[in-house]
Parts: C-alpha cells; sequence; structure tokens
C-alpha cells in the first residue's frame, strides 16, 4: 500500500469538503479581493502584478453498499491553476481552469446487476454525462471581470458563488460554477446586498456549461407525482435566473437574511432567516429560524405537464429552527426541519446543495414533501486551530417510497451518521489539508423493503479521504 499512500500524500487542494452557505466561496485560499490594494499607472502593469495560484486534489471514494448489492470504490487526481490580474482602475481580469484523472477505480458505469441501479456517488468526482470518461475531463471554470469599490463589487462572467440556493456543493472534485452578472453592496457595516442575474451553470461533476433550462435534468431526474418517470431533462424552458440577498444586522445580537430566487418560467423561492448570538465573545448561546416558501411559474418549464420540472400551481412550504451553545473549541446544536405536505420542495441538485439545518453530506431532501428532519451536532476544534472534528447524526421522517406525490426519487425513512475530521499541516508542509469523512445510513421503516429502494440511498456505509495542496 506504500504506492497508494504516496499517492495520496502527492496531490493536493480544494478546502476539503462543504462550505458552510454563509463562507464566501473559498476555493483559492489567497482569492479575496483586496479593496486596499493599489492600482497599477497601466494595463500592462496589471498583467505584471498578477499573481498566479495552483492546487492538486487527490480524492479517494469508497461504497458498501448492503450484501448482495453493488459497492463501489474511485480514486479521482486533479489539478488546477488560477490567475489574477492586478488592480487597473479597481478592475481586475480572473481565469482559472481545472483538469481531472481517474487513476484508479472500479466499473462505474456498470449498472448494478439485480436493481439496474446506476453508481451514484463515485461517478461525480469526473463526469456525470459520461460513466465511461475517465481521463478527458477539464473546465475552463472561472473567467471573469472583476470591479471593487470601496462598498461595490461587480463580477461578470463565469465564477464561483455561494448562496442558499445557488452553491459550491463542494463536495466531489470541483465545484459548481455559474456564468452572469453578480453585484455585492455593503452600504455599511451593518448591511449587505448581493444581486445576481444568471444564465449558465455548470453543475458539479460535469466539464460543459449549460443553459438555465438545459442545466436542469442533467442529474437523475426521479418520478412525476404520478410516478411516471420525470420527462423535463432538455425539456426545461428556462432563460435566466434572478436572485436577491440581504443580510441585515438588526441588534448586537440578531441578524436577518433574506434571499429570493425566481427561476424564469420555472419557480420562484423565497427564504427567511433569523440568527441569533447571545454575545459576540464566546461562549455563547446561538439559535436560528428558517421560513422557505416556493411556487410555481407560468407552465413550470413546459406546457406538457409530463415535461415540467415544477408542476403547474403546485407550491411547497419548509420550516426550521436551531438552538445551541459554543466556546472557542466546542460547539453543539440541535437541528429541526419540516417540509409540510403541501407539496414536494424542489430545487434542481444540479444548483447546489440544501439549506436546511438538518443537512447532512451524501444526502438530500430535495423532492421530497412531508418530512420530519431532527439532527444533532457537535464539533471540537482544537486549540491550535489546525485539526478538528465533527460528528452529526440525523433522522428523516419521510413519506412511503410509494407516495410519488411527495417521494420524487424513492428514498425511504433513514438515520445517518457523519464523522468528518479536518487538519491542516503547518512548517515544511504548509498548505497541505488532509480529511476524512465516513458516514452510515440506515433505513428507518419497519418490513421489507425492495433492494431498488436500498442501493445507494440505506443500508450502507462511505468513506472520503480527501487531500489537498495549495501553492
Amino acid at each position: 500500500m506504500l504506492w497508494l499512500a504516496a499517492l495520496l500524500l502527492i496531490n493536493h487542494v480544494l478546502p476539503a469538503q462543504h462550505h458552510e452557505l454563509q463562507e464566501q466561496p473559498a476555493i483559492w485560499k489567497q482569492h479575496q479581493f483586496k479593496q486596499a490594494e493599489r492600482d497599477s499607472n497601466s494595463l500592462r502593469s496589471a498583467f505584471k502584478r498578477g499573481t498566479l495560484h495552483g492546487h492538486i486534489r487527490n480524492f479517494l471514494m469508497v461504497t458498501d453498499n448492503q450484501a448482495g448489492l453493488s459497492d463501489y470504490h474511485a480514486n479521482a487526481t486533479g489539478g488546477a491553476i488560477r490567475y489574477e490580474t492586478g488592480s487597473f482602475r479597481k478592475l481586475k481580469f480572473v481565469v482559472s481552469g481545472f483538469f481531472v484523472y481517474n487513476t484508479f477505480s472500479s466499473d462505474i458505469a456498470k449498472p448494478d446487476m439485480k436493481t439496474g441501479a446506476l453508481n451514484r456517488y463515485e461517478v461525480a468526482l469526473f463526469d456525470v454525462e459520461d460513466h465511461a470518461n475517465k481521463h478527458d475531463i477539464d473546465r475552463l471554470e472561472e473567467l471573469h471581470v472583476a470591479y471593487q469599490s470601496k462598498q461595490l463589487q461587480l463580477i461578470f462572467g463565469k465564477q464561483l458563488i455561494n448562496t442558499p440556493f445557488i452553491n459550491l456543493q463542494d463536495g466531489r472534485m470541483r465545484p459548481t460554477g455559474v456564468e452572469g452578472l453578480v453585484a455585492h453592496w455593503q452600504s455599511s457595516a451593518k448591511t449587505n446586498l448581493d444581486l445576481s442575474w444568471l444564465y449558465r451553470i455548470s453543475p458539479r461533476g460535469t466539464v460543459q456549461w449549460y443553459g438555465i433550462g438545459e442545466s436542469i435534468g442533467v442529474y437523475p431526474p426521479g418520478v412525476n407525482m404520478d410516478g411516471t418517470r420525470s420527462g423535463y431533462p432538455d425539456h426545461t424552458h428556462s432563460n435566466f435566473l434572478a436572485m436577491l440577498g440581504w443580510k441585515q444586522q438588526l441588534t448586537n445580537t440578531w441578524q436577518m437574511q433574506l434571499w429570493n430566487l425566481y427561476a424564469d418560467k420555472v419557480f420562484n423561492t423565497a427564504m427567511l432567516q433569523l440568527d441569533y448570538q447571545s454575545r459576540v465573545p464566546k461562549p455563547r448561546w446561538i439559535a436560528a429560524m428558517q421560513l422557505i416558501q416556493q411556487q410555481s411559474v407560468a407552465d413550470g418549464g413546459n406546457i406538457d405537464q409530463q415535461k415540467a420540472y415544477f408542476p403547474k400551481d403546485a407550491a411547497s412550504l419548509s420550516f426550521g429552527g436551531k438552538f445551541g451553545w459554543e466556546n472557542k473549541q466546542w460547539s453543539f446544536s440541535m437541528n429541526y426541519n419540516r417540509i409540510t405536505a403541501k407539496g414536494r420542495y424542489l430545487m434542481p441538485r444540479e444548483w447546489g446543495r440544501d439549506p436546511f439545518f438538518t443537512f447532512l453530506a451524501r444526502e438530500r431532501n430535495d423532492g421530497l414533501g412531508d418530512v420530519h428532519a431532527l439532527v444533532g451536532r457537535i464539533r471540537y476544534d482544537h486549540a491550535s486551530s489546525l485539526t478538528s472534528v465533527q460528528l452529526g447524526v440525523g433522522y428523516y421522517q419521510l413519506p412511503d417510497v410509494t407516495d410519488t406525490r411527495l417521494n420524487k426519487y424513492g428514498l425511504p425513512s433513514y438515520v445517518q451518521s457523519n464523522l468528518d475530521i479536518r487538519h491542516k499541516f503547518k512548517g515544511f508542509f504548509e498548505g497541505l489539508e488532509a480529511q476524512l469523512l465516513y458516514l452510515v445510513k440506515w433505513k428507518a421503516v419497519a418490513g421489507p423493503l425492495s433492494e431498488k429502494f436500498i442501493i445507494n440511498k440505506v443500508n450502507m456505509q462511505q468513506w472520503n479521504f480527501v487531500v489537498n495542496y495549495h501553492f
């Protein structure tokens, strides 16, 4: 196994897995526009004063399904480079790209012999549209112009963003990217506004850039409410996304954020969230409340409802809460989320992961209604700030797998446990990061269950070992 250990130590980068949704994208460690940076006196000088960043990343994933069903493993190795000019009249130009290789894996293109199910997890390390693609995996990831003043930042072109509904979902090799115009305005220390107009998306695990309608259905589509296979892939008509985000510090202890996502001709989603901290210095009590409401727009993407992503006149409602305590090294929280039986919560998985307090890596509650979810979390950060350990355990009560009106992907009720260990190296190995994510999922329904509802969903465990190097 020495060769495997050497491979894992040679290949690294990206900040482990899963940015929190309140964080700004930090895929590139030095990627922060410096307001105080002096403008270059010429365009040539701006290019000469530019900075070059790189990373290498290795990701080993092993999925162990219930006995008798297919198991999978894959190791992905990749690298990327990013160039950012110096500032010229408050403008910067940025370009980045990456490549990924399948260094070794099981046959992730082969369906399971018993159920016919395709690989779910490992394929997203590579190319979800071509499961057999092992080498031709590359993407132009960023190509944009950025303007920065004291209060305003404008970015136009291909870029990375992290919001409740459209986010990095960076739990594989490369994150989801977007193309369009994004504006960040900070009017004061207490008020922040985000405005976005997006017209293309490149989902995680893909190498192409898609129009908004095209991007809906790149991943497996599940079933319609009547149980027939969803027909919206390649048939969703939508030209743009318009998104508003408003963050307001109400008092020293309360913060509000309001987000609204309008998907042209498909749906509108609004979120209100209140966050509470009992005091600024730790230790402190923390709490939060969240409300999400969805409504279809026009025909939901297609006049033919068998090909519509969001059924006409459909709606959904979700609400949740969080309560916990934290000090400088420890944090504890209990988290609850309810999606009512009013309808399915629908958000294209191609665009990002769930914004719910009860989210645990490797599963979604998208496509579900009538959900009760309860998650407990405990986290320890070593005093050196170099090592962290987090344990999350959740119970998810879902509609029956045969209730297709409220269960789009046939996911049974389940219990999930995630153990996440991360370490950053210093000294000679500075820039090196390692992460181990181990998870187990059990079915939480009595009686027998068809194996097609088990494989890659419940009665499984998974190991993820990620090594990153930033330079």
